[in-house]
């Protein structure tokens, strides 16, 4: 599915410069003018609550209004009280640091099982989440659709998700109140349009997810202004490898916390292939979340290269 989203948004871009036009107009025009943005990303190096405060201070001074992150360390199935305690402490340290009005975004990565995501959720509701996502494993629809009328804080889920058929029964049940389809994965836009109508239906919000580079973000852009049940985009951009806008030519997006689309045709950026030559794909550069490489080599201090 990623490689048939991949030519998908490809053929968009296409017929979009042929035709003159940005793929929002080819998807309807614009419902939205306004791109609120939450940062993902922000707390790379961070192992202690004072360490995520200040990469939470930082962020905020960057103009984001919502930050997401992972508080859970290398937790699997089950966490001890004192793992308990620990990522309640990062949590806290955070919300302390960003005062009441920013979102915080909780992200278990999938990885609990659902007593524990239940008790952890109800140790954390108190921070006031915007979300937690991915409770427990993504393909247990099911097991989410238990926890999400067990707790009463709200549930997201759905950027592992790959086929139209896991989309519509998540919708139907109703098991989260904001879904997140990667459009690099899960069909491309014409899928992920299709997702969000039956979305809609049933009052649940669209945020996709995204993290693979700047040409994923494009698409979501234009899904998001042309979608009326978006409610706000993840961005990784500012807290990425130094050399990603190098890649599409220097585009980027962010501006003050918010993201910007304009009106260039197709998805707006082109690559450079001598940038992208520079930098090849490393397979399986993204540790398992669960293995202590994590703690070294996914929250490294990207700021430092």
């Amino acid at each position: 599915m990623t490689a048939i989203s991949g030519v998908e948004l490809a053929l968009w871009d296409i017929v979009g410069k042929a035709s003159g036009q940005p793929v929002y107009r080819l998807l309807g025009g614009r419902v939205h003018n306004r791109i609120p943005a939450y940062a993902n990303g922000w707390y790379g190096g961070a192992r202690t609550p004072k360490e995520y405060a200040d990469r939470a201070r930082e962020a905020i001074g960057r103009g984001y209004r919502g930050l997401k992150f992972d508080p859970l360390g290398t937790a699997w199935q089950e966490m001890s009280a004192a793992e308990m305690e620990e990522a309640e402490a990062l949590v806290a340290g955070v919300r302390e640091a960003t005062g009441p009005d920013i979102q915080l975004m909780m992200e278990f990565h999938g990885r609990l099982s659902a007593p524990t995501a239940m008790e952890m959720i109800r140790r954390l509701e108190k921070y006031n989440p915007a979300w937690f996502e991915e409770p427990v494993p993504p393909e247990r629809i099911d097991m989410l659709d238990f926890v999400k009328k067990e707790t009463r804080a709200p549930i997201s889920s759905g950027e592992r998700l790959y086929a139209m058929a896991d989309f519509e029964r998540i919708i139907s049940l109703r098991a989260v109140d904001v879904l997140q389809p990667d459009i690099a994965h899960c069909g491309g836009l014409s899928t992920a349009r299709r997702i969000a109508a039956l979305a809609e239906q049933k009052d649940i919000r669209i945020s996709p997810h995204c993290s693979v580079g700047p040409v994923s973000l494009a698409a979501c852009l234009h899904f998001d202004v042309a979608s009326p049940s978006f409610l706000i985009q993840e961005a990784f951009a500012e807290f990425d490898v130094p050399w990603r806008n190098e890649l599409v030519c220097g585009w980027n997006p962010v501006k003050k916390g918010e993201l910007q689309l304009g009106d260039e045709p197709g998805l707006g950026l082109e690559l450079d292939e001598a940038a992208i030559a520079a930098h090849p794909y490393k397979r399986n550069a993204f540790p398992s979340l669960w293995d202590k490489a994590w703690l070294k080599d996914f929250t490294q201090d990207r700021r430092k290269g």
